[in-house]
């Protein structure tokens, strides 16, 4: 632990989402001489900013979100660097607030590898970690087709909205989580620590997520990757920049019905030749595991916080005009 308390806002502070706990796993990672001087601000400005350091916006939300009009009308000029998680989410921030793409940079989400096991014998299990309001759903009805044709299939469920202590968002979808709960083959866990979901992937086969949401980043699709599951999603959003073509992958339906249909097609193509899916899951694995490591993204971090430290405080202050008939810069 650096002993340097970590900016939060009132949301991120009883929540253990996966970005969240990411977050904090970074930020103890950094040296505190570093941290010393740097203002590290994770998507909310809810803090005055300190003029005396170098001033970074960590941003893991949607352009247009009310909690980031700090950066309408140029307010991203107070800050040295914008990071984001994604190409896709840093386009989409640079189109809608028209920020320079000089001062923004991806570094994107990161995991523990999971370790290398042997997957279990006998029926295939299904795993939906995301929050509800993604694609949850879609899934179930899916799962419950699915059943019809494959009736040793099973599902495990990790969802709900107690991870970032939000009870208020459950009510709505208590009627669905009943469905679980009441369908023979589905296991709802709920929301459980991550060491618990990490054990459950391990002891899965493949990760069914219809997402019906404009992801950011995903964190829930990185570590099945690294857990050596066949991924079957989406490409809505920045979901098909985490996958990097590893995974199965379908066009995102706007349409329920269609996106239904869709993933319906995709997992039992999957369940049907299984043993074909997985041969690739060992490139993947190692995709992830390299690609999307902690001690990696720590290492990156410290490198922009370096780099940035050394960056002449006020030079986008100063003019510069190109001679095209010289070459010169006066």
């Amino acid at each position: 632990m650096n002993n340097i308390d970590l900016i939060e806002n009132e949301a991120t502070k009883l929540a253990n989402g996966g970005t969240e706990l990411m977050v904090r796993r970074i930020y103890d990672g950094l040296p505190r001489e570093l941290l010393e001087q740097v203002q590290i601000i994770p998507t909310r400005l809810e803090t005055p900013l300190d003029e005396t350091k170098v001033r970074i916006a960590w941003i893991h939300d949607l352009p247009g979100d009310p909690s980031l009009d700090y950066l309408k009308d140029k307010g991203w000029v107070k800050f040295h660097r914008l990071v984001f998680c994604s190409n896709w989410q840093m386009q989409n921030f640079i189109a809608y607030y028209q920020i320079p793409w000089s001062r923004c940079l991806v570094l994107k989400n990161a995991i523990e590898p999971i370790e290398k096991h042997e997957k279990p014998t006998g029926p295939l299990r299904l795993i939906y970690t995301p929050t509800p309001h993604r694609g949850l759903a879609i899934l179930v009805p899916v799962f419950q087709e699915l059943q019809k044709t494959y009736p040793d299939l099973q599902l495990d469920v990790f969802s709900s909205f107690q991870l970032y202590n939000w009870p208020d968002r459950d009510k709505e979808y208590e009627p669905l989580y009943d469905i679980c709960r009441n369908t023979p083959g589905i296991t709802y866990h709920g929301s459980v620590s991550n060491e618990e979901v990490r054990e459950t992937l391990k002891q899965s086969h493949i990760f069914a997520y219809p997402s019906v949401w404009n992801e950011t980043s995903c964190l829930c699709l990185m570590e099945a990757m690294s857990a050596g599951l066949v991924c079957v999603h989406n490409n809505l959003a920045a979901l098909f920049e985490t996958a990097a073509n590893h995974t199965i992958m379908y066009q995102f339906q706007e349409d329920p019905q269609k996106h239904a249909s869709m993933i319906h097609q995709c997992l039992s193509h999957v369940i049907d030749n299984y043993d074909d899916a997985k041969k690739g899951l060992e490139f993947q694995k190692l995709y992830a595991d390299s690609f999307y490591s902690l001690g990696s993204r720590v290492m990156q971090w410290r490198a922009l916080i370096e780099s940035l430290l050394l960056e002449p405080r006020g030079f986008e202050k100063a003019q510069f005009t190109y001679n095209t008939l010289t070459g010169q810069i006066g």
